[in-house]
């Protein structure tokens, strides 16, 4: 049995099963499963948040440039920046390069490739999560623990929840509550939270009942729980939930972009997802669509990519929003 097979977000899957409660976060970016295990929803600085969620923290390949997960007739290959197929598609599932690795799915188990689609790391792992900060988030069974680029563990699988390492830091789970620990393992933050997500930029989020706010690396709160949602920070500004619509604070807790969207993503390079009703385009800074709504889903841009949806099929975009790979399952 499949532990992970009722996250919202399984490994490098990129869709959810309930759109209108999920919105779509980095679809090759996922969120870690410990991340998303209650009824609301997380961005890790990824994720992660996440972004990594996150995302879904740019990935790369290998040196000559970086990598694009993409599927074409049911298996995952990559592409690259200019839209040719860079490792053929032989793969169930596959996520996004990190420090020239990135975890793939090769019948029921996960391992890692590198950039020329080599395993490095056989298929052993019941989840597994892109390598940051030397750390990749793994899964065995109903436990979590982080491995390191030789596929040793560095933490042992003991968590009941976790989330990417991010500035040193990641945020795991005992017990029904969510602390942080750091690269060795150690206790940095005390478990006190009910959710919380991957620092970026100095601040992670975190929840307190239901309402969602953020702390400091000391774990102070900086930003008084009061959203429904949130996500982690990005570009400067971070995506909340107000009165059911979603919109952008800074790091000062001062709204940056009024909630108007129905959904929506975090920024990278100026860019973020957004949607109105159930049509996703791109916004700049100050909440304009600069790419108008058209596409079914979309995801954050990574690089000089995003991924979009037509139905099932999934494409990338770049930044003027033309397509550089055409939506294919």
């Amino acid at each position: 049995m499949d532990p992970y097979a009722d996250a919202p977000n399984p490994p490098g899957q990129g869709t959810y099963p309930d759109r209108e409660q999920y919105p779509p976060e980095r679809p090759w970016r996922w969120p870690a499963w410990g991340e998303w295990r209650g009824p609301r929803w997380l961005l890790p600085a990824l994720l992660i948040g996440l972004a990594a969620v996150a995302v879904l923290a740019a990935g790369i390949a290998t040196r000559p440039g970086k990598y694009y997960p993409m599927r074409l007739n049911g298996k995952y290959g990559y592409i690259d920046a200019k839209g040719d197929i860079a490792i053929q598609p032989r793969f169930a599932m596959a996520g996004e390069f990190q420090d020239g690795l990135a975890p793939v799915k090769v019948g029921d188990k996960w391992g890692y490739v590198d950039g020329k689609g080599k395993n490095v790391i056989p298929p052993q792992f019941d989840m597994a999560d892109p390598f940051f900060d030397g750390r990749a988030l793994v899964g065995l069974g109903p436990r979590m623990g982080y491995i390191d680029p030789e596929g040793r563990f560095a933490i042992n699988p003991q968590f009941e929840g976790a989330g990417r390492f991010s500035e040193g830091l990641a945020p795991v789970m005992v017990q029904g509550r969510w602390g942080f620990i750091d690269r060795d393992g150690r206790p940095a933050i005390n478990l006190q939270f009910d959710e919380a997500g991957s620092f970026s930029g100095d601040r992670a989020l975190v929840r307190i009942g239901d309402r969602y706010g953020y702390i400091d690396r000391s774990g102070r709160i900086v930003i008084t729980p009061q959203y429904e949602a949130a996500g982690g920070f990005s570009d400067d500004r971070a995506l909340v939930k107000v009165n059911g619509k979603f919109g952008y604070i800074d790091k000062s807790g001062r709204i940056a972009i009024q909630p108007q969207f129905d959904r929506a993503g975090d920024f990278s390079d100026g860019l973020a997802y957004g949607a109105i009703g159930n049509r996703f385009g791109y916004i700049d800074r100050s909440g304009k669509f600069v790419i108008n709504p058209q596409f079914d889903q979309a995801g954050d841009f990574s690089g000089r990519l995003a991924p979009v949806w037509l139905g099932d099929r999934q494409g990338y975009i770049n930044r003027e929003g033309k397509y550089v790979w055409n939506p294919t399952s």
